[in-house]
Order: structure tokens, then sequence, then C-alpha cells
């Protein structure tokens, strides 16, 4: 009886075996599509092998779509148009996508298309000007108990042009259990001015993966690599007055613009408004009201939500909004530049708008 039982037993593992690689190698020959084109703008030509993202496949090829979220379908920064040879809309897609693209049809989330065949595709030319960088960290600096500054040195001979409120993405590297690589985005908090070198200001996020391998793990002499200058979120160049607001590692934009208007000069009026909990989650302050000195007409206003009497803080508490009012002399002539979580955002700019701020002078970068 126990012979039988082996016997059956051991043909039962031998099916189970038998199917794994069937279907191991029904996998393979269905997933091998070949080489083929994605037609860019109908200006370039690129081959690469079929199966993988579209996002992924430009990449390999150093074309570099935005994407905050590494390629996990949630952030949409790499949504492009595809033409033809994309497949239908997938149900990851949809979220992620405004009801007027869902209904054009064409526009698509890169990370999320399949290279399956030949594939049309248009993308702003700008993405062009988009490189991979290599650099050796040269400093971290400790702003607050969850926020780093991480100085970037980059590689003899490579600069990076950049435009103050720019991005950049950084890939990590293996550490711990975490066995593969990821990308994400945070902006340049150092002026335009110095391109042979950038600094990130990085907040720590409970298992975050890049946060986490940042806070802990990155040390000074550590060579990493990064991808950018991404984002349409920058100072434009004109006089109108500006209301600036942040909150927590959304300094890191709002800091580069300042410092790049110290060496050009301006006169604009500006106001600069940080939201943060309590006195320990403020940084650069001493930086900012310096700054006051600098500019004819500029005022840095921290706003603490949570502040309690042992905190013995005189400024302002309670949330943003209402103190917008003594900041606008003249809201058509008045451009906002926000950077915070998207929560921020949107009740700052519903604020804004009803304090008579044009919706198109309103420009914001928004990060969960």
């Amino acid at each position: 009886m126990i012979i039988v039982i082996l016997k059956d037993i051991a043909f039962l593992s031998m099916i189970s075996v038998s199917l794994a690689i069937i279907m191991v190698i029904a996998q393979k020959w269905l997933s091998n599509y070949g080489e083929c084109k994605i037609d860019i703008n109908g200006k370039r030509e690129i081959t690469v092998i079929g199966g993988n993202s579209l996002l992924s496949s430009l990449s390999d090829k150093q074309i570099f779509l935005p994407s905050a979220c590494g390629g996990r379908g949630t952030c949409g920064a790499c949504k492009c148009k595809v033409i033809s040879g994309g497949g239908p809309l997938l149900p990851t897609e949809k979220p992620v996508l405004t009801a007027e693209e869902i209904a054009a049809g064409d526009i698509r989330l890169s990370c999320q298309v399949k290279v399956k065949i030949d594939i049309k595709i248009e993308i702003p030319s700008s993405i062009f000007n988009i490189r991979r960088y290599h650099a050796v960290i040269t400093e971290i600096i400790d702003y607050t108990y969850d926020t780093k500054g991480i100085t970037f040195k980059l590689d003899e001979g490579e600069k990076i042009d950049f435009l103050a409120g720019q991005y950049v993405q950084i890939d990590t590297l293996p550490y711990a259990s975490v066995k593969q690589k990821v990308s994400r985005a945070y902006s340049i908090s150092s002026k335009p001015e110095i391109n042979d070198a950038l600094q990130l200001i990085i907040r720590y996020v409970p298992e975050g993966i890049c946060t986490t391998w940042v806070h802990q793990f990155l040390k000074v002499g550590d060579h990493v690599s990064l991808t950018g200058p991404y984002g349409d979120f920058f100072l434009r160049d004109t006089e109108a007055d500006i209301i600036y607001v942040a909150g927590g590692s959304g300094k890191a934009p709002i800091k580069s613009m300042l410092e790049h208007l110290q060496v050009v000069g301006t006169n604009r009026k500006m106001t600069y408004f940080f939201g943060a909990r309590t006195p320990k989650d403020l940084y650069l302050t001493d930086e900012m009201k310096a700054l006051e000195k600098v500019f004819p007409d500029f005022k840095y206003e921290p706003v603490l939500s949570a502040s309690v009497a042992s905190d013995n803080w005189t400024g302002k508490t309670g949330f943003l909004m209402p103190y917008f009012a003594e900041a606008i002399r003249d809201p058509k002539n008045t451009e906002a530049y926000l950077c915070g979580s998207p929560g921020m955002i949107s009740a700052v700019t519903k604020s804004l708008i009803e304090h008579g701020i044009p919706k198109d002078k309103i420009y914001y970068d928004s990060f969960g």
C-alpha cells in the first residue's frame, strides 16, 4: 500500500514538474516578440527587443520619460501619446487618466504599455534634453529629525542645465533585503548657476524604498546615477508679484528659485509661506530670514499647525490660507508657486483663486 502511494506521489510530482517546464517554455515563446520599432514624433525611429514596457524600452535607448513612482503606474508622470501599436487601454491606467484623456484614447501610461509590435508615439521635444548623470555624494546634512540635504557632485566634465524648480530622478542601489533598484523623483534645491553639482532635500517616508536607502544607507563617497532635468514647474521670468507656498521637503524647489533670484537680482514683491506642524519641523529658517535683507520686498512666513504653549512659538499658527490676503496687493499681477502634498495644493489653489489670482498663474509641484 505504501509503495502504491509513493508511486502516485512520484507520478504527480513528475506531472507537476513537466507542467512547470511547459509553462516556462510557453511563457518564453509567447513573450518573444522579437525586434520592434518605436517611431518617435515621426522624426526618429529606434529598434528595441519587444516584451518590455514602453517606459523601460525608451530608457534603454537613453530617452527618459519622467516617472516619479518608478514605473508602478501610480503617479501618471510618464503619460505620452500612443498613436498606434499600444493595444487597448488597461485598467491599471484609468485611475490616473482624466476623463478627457480616456475619451481621446491615445494618452497612455508608458510604464503600462508593453511594446509587442511596432509602435508610434509622440513625446515633448524637451525629453531629448534629459540625460543620465553619474555623481558622488559629497555632503549629507541633517536638517531635521526626518529631513536631509544631499549634495551630488557630478563626474568630471559633466554639467546639468536646469531651470530653478525642476527635478531629477535618482536611482537607488540594492541594500539590506531590498534587491531591486528603484527610481524616485526629487526637486533640485540648489541654484542652476552651479551646474556641476546639485543638492536635493529628501524627507524620510516610513518603509519608503528610496528614502530608507537615503536616510539609513547612503553615505559620503557613494557613487550614484540620476536622470534629468524634468518638469514644467519652474520660475517664470516676469515682473509679477510672487507667493510661494511649501511644506516639508517642498522647500527644495523654492530654495532653488530664491537662490537663483539672489544671483540675477530682482525687485519683485515676494512672500513665502512655509507650513509645518511644530518648531522641530522647521529648517533653513535663518537662511530664509536672511533673504529678507537681500531682496527689497521679500517676507518669509513660517506657519505652524500643531504648535503648543511649551513651544514658545510667537509666529503664525493654524492654516496658511487666512494669511494670504495680507500678502496680495494686486491679484491679477501675482504668480503663485506651490510645492507640497496633493491635499495642501488643492486647498491652497482654491483659496488663491478665491482671492482673485488667475488659475493659469498658479504653478505647482504635487507629491504624495
